[in-house]
Formats: C-alpha cells, sequence, structure tokens
C-alpha cells in the first residue's frame, strides 16, 4: 500500500522504478484532488533510455496515477504497468 504524502519535497526528484527494479526516471510534480485533499498522481520524468521512456515512446513527463505507487522511501517504487495505465502530461 502507498504510503502518505506530508509535503512535495517527501517526493521531488527522487527516482522511481518498477517493483521489478526498471529505473523509470525522477518525480517531477505530483497532481492533487483538492476535493479530497489527497494525491491524485504523481508526474514522472521520463529519462531516455528508461524503462518508462522506452514504454511511451520517448523522453516525457509521464503521469503515474497514484494508487499505482508502492513506496516512498529514498526511492519511489510503482507496479509494473502496460501503456494504458500511464498517461502524458502535457508539461
Amino acid at each position: 500500500m502507498s504510503e502518505n504524502i506530508i509535503d512535495f519535497s517527501d517526493v521531488e526528484s527522487k527516482d522511481v522504478f518498477t517493483k521489478k527494479g526498471s529505473y523509470c526516471g525522477k518525480v517531477k510534480d505530483v497532481e492533487l484532488n483538492l476535493g479530497k485533499f489527497a494525491v491524485r498522481a504523481v508526474v514522472v520524468a521520463a529519462e531516455p533510455g528508461s524503462y518508462l521512456a522506452q514504454k511511451v515512446g520517448g523522453s516525457k513527463n509521464v503521469v503515474i496515477p497514484y494508487n499505482m505507487v508502492q513506496s516512498i522511501d529514498d526511492i519511489i517504487i510503482i507496479s509494473d504497468f502496460q501503456t494504458s495505465d500511464v498517461g502524458d502530461s502535457e508539461e
């Protein structure tokens, strides 16, 4: 189960890996659901050549739904995914 994010600095610029150990990139931003005071998603800057960049076709900001976050500590671990599970961010 995912952890509670208290502050943006808890996740800013942390490395993101899949639970199988594939590197995805770094957290660039978070999306909030202000009506529920909850995190909706993390935005990951997919680095060139990373697992995530290969899945989405290049270096982009990718929106990862927060329910896919498995663990937050020194790094962030997300569930393995299909490309239909994530979305592109226009930032």
